[in-house]
């Protein structure tokens, strides 16, 4: 049995991936470009995957191939209906990034709303040494007690960020994007409502072409301007250009991302340009990376294979 690791680097040179040599001959490699894919896959029986497409183009000569295991919960990178159609199994891994990305989420929030790299630089500037007073009230904050968490996308990180929230003495709402989520316990309300009296929205659904690009400038208009937008989410739901501007026209308060609308960072994104770090704080796509979660996407990637061989189901697609 060959096993093929095409993205090992994705996983983190400190998570060991050797438990796949169980399976049979290991070969693994840091990065994979999608031109070398073909060759460095003809012969595997089993592949496993993070962002590489498999499609038609990729896989056609891999006459050997049996399985793909995405190390990811999204699966967009892969033709189902080609695999279908080849009889090759498709997996999936869930739930692993849960704690991180929700823990994540309130840092980047609560980075933005206490303004805390203005008062980092505050004292980092000597500034408070030569102060008279024991505070500084350079810029105001607010509680989270009191105020209203929106959020889009109540899955399983939505629904975590919603208790967090809750402890926090917050006002939970959600918006189903798909208009079926129904929740007994969070209040659900519509687009324009949640946009109009968050004071914080999170986003966590996952990218639709009824998503893409919901977050634009007719939609932050409708934000209060006191409101924090984060995206812990997909990079295109919100649409980067129009953010920039709001953040420049003072249409909303302030942002942090940890996905943009093309990872890496593209050259012509325009919130590269927006410099006020007290106001926006973006993350390299990692709030899903704590050693823990990244751990658990292992294992789990390795029980899916397992299951297979063992003609079991587990995380199937197709």
């Amino acid at each position: 049995m060959n096993i093929v690791l095409l993205e090992r680097s994705t996983l983190g040179m400190d998570v060991s991936l050797d438990c796949f040599a169980d399976f049979g001959n290991l070969t693994s490699y840091d990065t994979t470009r999608p031109d070398q894919i073909e060759e460095r896959i003809k012969d595997a029986d089993i592949v496993m995957i993070n962002k590489s497409p498999m499609n038609e183009s990729t896989l056609k000569n891999a006459k050997n191939l049996k399985y793909i295991g995405e190390f990811a919960t999204g699966y967009d990178n892969v033709d189902i209906e080609y695999c279908k159609s080849r009889g090759i199994r498709v997996t999936n891994v869930s739930g692993y990034s849960t704690d991180a990305v929700a823990q994540h989420t309130f840092a980047m929030a609560l980075y933005v709303m206490e303004h805390l790299r203005h008062y980092d630089d505050y004292v980092k500037s000597g500034d408070y040494i030569k102060s008279d007073n024991f505070s500084y009230f350079g810029k105001t904050f607010n509680e989270l007690a009191g105020k209203r968490w929106g959020i889009m996308g109540l899955g399983n990180i939505g629904r975590k960020v919603a208790g967090i929230a809750k402890a926090f003495g917050c006002e939970v709402v959600y918006y189903s994007s798909t208009g079926s989520h129904e929740d007994k316990e969070y209040e659900r309300v519509s687009l324009d409502e949640l946009l109009e009296t968050s004071d914080v929205l999170s986003i966590h659904c996952p990218l639709t072409e009824k998503t893409r690009y919901i977050i634009n400038k007719d939609t932050l208009a409708k934000m209060k301007k006191s409101a924090i937008l984060i995206n812990a989410g997909r990079g295109p739901i919100v649409n980067n250009s129009d953010l920039y501007d709001a953040l420049v026209n003072n249409v909303i308060a302030g942002a942090g991302l940890d996905v943009l609308d093309g990872e890496p960072m593209k050259a012509d994104n325009p919130l590269k340009d927006f410099k006020d770090s007290d106001r926006l704080i973006i993350t390299p796509h990692m709030a899903w990376a704590s050693v823990e979660a990244r751990n658990r996407c292992v294992q789990s990637a390795y029980d899916n294979v397992k299951a297979f061989l063992n003609k079991e189901e587990r995380n199937v697609i197709v």
